[in-house]
């Protein structure tokens, strides 16, 4: 089989691995019994993979092809390697899994962002912690210590607002159901880039979610544990 490399995000500490949409192709590609090596990615090394067609990370290369996007590289995986455990469950499992991607992205990255932001760049190297900034206040039109200001208040609202996945949790293990499908890994990539990189605890102890956080956590012989934390 052609080797597999994957190009992470990974902030001054090469072993602190960041970016949301790479964990979500780190638990497929555990999920598929596949193994990749990590070449370790900044933000401000855009040169490295544009001759891969790509901006951002994640991009898998499976020897001579590259593929981007954390969706797209989990079809990618699905389809090449369709002997493996499947991350899908069948179509309509595929089809379920894009509206989680987009709901992950709609509520749950931009819920937990307004938490953690200021925090991010603390964990960056240098030039990569200048560039976040540079390019995150534009957005938000303000400084990233008053985006997430008042975070001990503004937690109540993100809490409410992941409330659908917080009743399908209190029923069933996983979003799939008794096993986790590739829908669980991209809603728990968020939650992943908030522990590394911020000390601020989005979810309550009690939480169903965080419970779920926790067995997420536990899978794969405790591959998310194992990298530089804020908390377990």
């Amino acid at each position: 089989m052609a080797t597999l490399k994957l190009y992470e995000l990974a902030g001054a500490d090469p072993a602190r691995l960041l970016s949301p949409y790479c964990w979500r192709v780190r638990f497929a590609l555990a999920a598929k019994g596949l193994e990749a090596e990590t070449i370790v990615w900044r933000m401000t090394e855009r040169d490295r993979i544009a001759a891969h067609g790509a901006q951002k990370v994640p991009v898998l290369l499976h020897g001579e092809r590259a593929v981007a996007e954390s969706f797209g590289i989990a079809e990618y995986l699905e389809d090449t390697f369709p002997d493996r455990p499947s991350l899908f469950g069948g179509a309509g499992g595929r089809a379920l899994a894009r509206f989680v991607n987009g709901w992950a992205e709609a509520t749950l990255m931009a819920g937990l962002a307004r938490l953690i932001i200021a925090d991010i760049p603390k964990v960056l190297t240098p030039e990569d912690a200048a560039y976040f900034r540079a390019t995150r206040e534009p957005r938000f039109g303000m400084a990233l210590e008053r985006v997430q200001e008042d975070r001990e208040t503004k937690v109540e609202a993100f809490r409410q607002a992941i409330h659908p996945l917080r009743m399908t949790l209190r029923s069933q293990p996983f979003l799939g159901g008794d096993a986790p499908l590739q829908a669980d890994a991209i809603a728990f990539g968020p939650f992943q880039w908030a522990r590394v990189t911020s000390p601020f605890r989005p979810l309550a102890p009690d939480d169903p979610v965080e419970a779920w956080r926790q067995r997420m956590l536990d899978l794969h012989d405790g591959m998310a544990r194992r990298v530089p934390a804020f908390y377990d």
